[in-house]
């Protein structure tokens, strides 16, 4: 943690590489004594200061994605359930929820946010909040591109005077903006009527999320001010949703521009400032090259997205050859330390596929998409460079995703699910569980049916009795899936060899097998994580892995010890070892 001075120097260099180019010496001057003033007001050290970034964050560390109403029941708040649903099942099992966006929003489930200082009250209050912070860390979204145009802050934009009036970024319309990066299919700007005329709104995401002008240093303000207030109501890791296409720049494609990694490294270098425990993640969903940037030198984001892990892992499994998994892992850097990796396989969102780019050529897409499409999925679509569409995301649940592989077969079903949920808690990184994977939870066409919204088939609402009648069905394929999946976060939790900085190393043990060793960082204990990715029973020869032979081997999944270290096993369709010397 950086003192008082370093922490002014810094935030001024920032300001610099930000503004420098549109702010005089003395206004950056002026912006950055503001910033200092208002975050020294608000600092609260930690109780219990944190020296070593890698303790941070640990092996015992998983996350859950919900939404705050993905568990409802009569006469209690959303967000009170959750806390209940948490409260008897998750203690020992997650340590970080992410609470999908729980203010006031008038579209995109949340991401259109009317006002950032309150609750929605249908979901409940921040007292509520507060509460679950008080057994699980809280990860909330600041959605930082973007507002609601039904928010107050765009009424006086349209109004001209108010909080908020300067805060949205126009464009003129006849300018050429082909080179744009688009995530949609809308229109990129969106005329609007106000007091002082006709004006173009930029619209990344829809007509209803209006984009932010950071190059008003006051939005720069308002949300450290939000980061502040979060912080103060029991949020204390911070997703910074769609932050790619923060900085604009007309004749550039206007994502991962060096002014929005800048701004990144500000919020960074607050944060850290502000709490010694607060995480910032990056939710950047771009090819796995650009994805990385935002590392930056250890000082950008301390989490990054993993977003190339879901599509090339489900292809992985649905072809049963682990090449394409195998150069993935080869491809990703080691996070620095103080720095990691947020794996998941499955969200609120679809399947990327802009992340695989790169790494499924167009014709491997094509039959991933064939494929889902067949197993009940649907297709997003982008407008590219040349104004054409292309597929962005797969939207589907990710149980229903596994049904079947490209050969048509559908065995082993089950053992697919927890295949790739085994190989993520294998990764290195921090792992994250979607609500609906836990139960394996399947598309809900009635849903999608009533909205016409692609991606609720994979936001399905349990009420809470049928939740409870899941978990407590031992016959119920929920209640398999989630004391499974329970089981085996709890081994994983006990070893060093999965602290997310652990080193990983990835084995070339063709393509039947997919394979990678960890060691813990005091170099204690070394775990050889084999999987077979296909649907035949595989036998293994153990001499095609370095066990040293002074050590005790053991499958920690079975517990079952390993005699001999020269011997062939048999691993069964889409079964995972884990071999420990602990």
């Amino acid at each position: 943690m950086i003192d008082r001075k370093g922490f002014s120097i810094r935030l001024e260099q920032h300001l610099i590489k930000i503004y420098g180019e549109v702010k005089t010496t003395q206004e950056i001057k002026q912006l950055s004594n503001d910033l200092l003033e208002f975050v020294e007001s608000k600092i609260k050290k930690d109780p219990f200061k944190i020296v070593n970034s890698l303790e941070k964050w640990s092996e015992n560390d998983v996350i859950l994605i919900s939404y705050p109403d993905s568990i409802i029941e009569e006469k209690r708040k959303p967000l009170a359930t959750l806390k209940k649903f948490l409260d008897k099942h998750c203690v020992n099992m997650i340590s970080i929820v992410h609470i999908l966006p729980f203010f006031p929003s008038s579209s995109d489930q949340g991401f259109s946010v009317e006002d950032y200082y309150s609750v929605n009250k249908n979901f409940g209050s921040w007292d509520d909040i507060k509460q679950i912070s008080q057994k699980f860390s809280i990860m909330g979204d600041v959605v930082i591109n973007h507002g609601s145009s039904k928010s107050k802050w765009f009424e006086n934009f349209v109004s001209g005077s108010g909080p908020g009036s300067k805060y949205f970024l126009t464009a003129d319309n006849n300018l050429d903006l082909s080179s744009v990066t688009r995530p949609r299919t809308s229109k990129l700007l969106s005329k609007v009527e106000t007091v002082n005329g006709e004006k173009y709104v930029w619209c990344t995401f829809s007509e209803d999320q209006v984009d932010y002008d950071f190059e008003n240093s006051e939005v720069l303000k308002e949300f450290i001010s939000i980061i502040s207030f979060y912080l103060d109501n029991g949020i204390s890791v911070f997703r910074f949703d769609a932050v790619a296409f923060l900085w604009k720049k007309i004749g550039s494609s206007c994502v991962n521009l060096p002014e929005t990694h800048e701004i990144v490294r500000l919020f960074r270098t607050v944060i850290d400032y502000l709490s010694s425990s607060a995480i910032l993640v990056t939710e950047t969903n771009t090819p796995a090259r650009e994805n990385v940037t935002y590392f930056g030198n250890a000082n950008e984001a301390h989490w990054i997205y993993n977003f190339s892990l879901p599509p090339i892992l489900i292809y992985t499994i649905l072809k049963g050859d682990s090449s394409y998994l195998e150069k993935l892992t080869m491809s990703l850097p080691p996070a620095q330390l103080g720095a990691a990796y947020l794996n998941f396989i499955a969200s609120h969102d679809g399947i990327g596929l802009r992340p695989c780019e790169g790494m499924l050529s167009k014709n491997e897409i094509k039959k991933l998409i064939s494929k889902m499409s067949e197993n009940g999925g649907e297709v997003s679509y982008r407008t590219n460079k040349d104004n054409k569409k292309a597929p962005y995301e797969i939207n589907i649940s990710l149980f229903d995703a596994m049904q079947e592989t490209f050969t048509g077969n559908k065995d082993f079903h089950f053992e697919r699910f927890l295949c790739i949920h085994i190989i993520m808690l294998s990764l290195e990184g921090v792992p994250a569980f979607y609500m609906h994977s836990l139960f394996g939870t399947k598309n809900d066409h009635n849903l999608y049916a009533k909205t016409n919204r692609k991606r609720d088939l994979n936001r399905h609402v349990f009420k809470i009795d049928s939740l409870k009648e899941i978990i407590d069905d031992e016959n119920n394929h929920g209640s398999f899936i989630f004391y499974k999946l329970k089981s085996l976060i709890a081994i994983r939790k006990k070893q060093k060899a999965f602290h997310p900085n652990a080193v990983q190393f990835t084995l070339h043990l063709g393509k039947n097998f997919y394979g990678i060793w960890r060691q813990s960082l005091d170099k204690s204990q070394s775990i050889f994580c084999i999987t077979n990715v296909t649907n035949k029973d595989r036998e293994f020869p153990l001499m095609d892995i370095n066990l040293i032979g002074f050590d005790q081997w053991k499958d920690l999944i079975t517990n079952e010890a390993i005699s001999d270290i020269h011997s062939k096993i048999i691993l069964k369709p889409y079964q995972t070892i884990w071999v420990s010397n602990k």
